[in-house]
């Protein structure tokens, strides 16, 4: 069982940064592989980033690609999204999933058996 909790939204210009952070709870966080997917207003909600378990391997849409980082630390229990270059088109609800299948896509979100609760994030033009 896993609890994840996002953090690190908020309100930026296009053209700057924000880092998301999704804290889990449990013993087995390691064991999973990680997701953030993003859900803007009318929209179904999309694949954005994935990092398997151990961190070696990453995955990215190609809407997000070379602008956005996702990593993470299992000593800390946590992944992080670092998006740099926002634009306007990247604003949305944002949201970590952990499950313990790695792969890309927003039809894999079935795959993902946790997610939190969400974290907005804004990029005003």
């Amino acid at each position: 069982q896993l609890q994840l909790v996002e953090s690190g939204g908020g309100l930026v210009q296009a053209g700057g940064s924000l880092r998301l952070s999704c804290a889990a709870s449990g013993r087995t966080f390691s064991s999973y592989a990680m997701g953030w997917f993003r859900q803007a207003p009318g929209k179904e909600r999309e694949f954005v980033a994935a990092i398997n378990a151990s961190g070696r391997r990453t995955v990215y849409a190609d809407s997000v690609k070379g602008r956005f980082t996702i990593s993470r630390d299992n000593a800390k229990n946590t992944v992080y999204l670092q998006m740099n270059s926002l634009k306007p088109e990247d604003t949305a609800v944002y949201y970590c999933a952990a499950g313990l299948r790695y792969g890309s896509g927003s039809n894999f979100q079935g795959e993902y058996s946790y997610w939190g609760q969400g974290t907005q994030v804004t990029a005003s033009s």
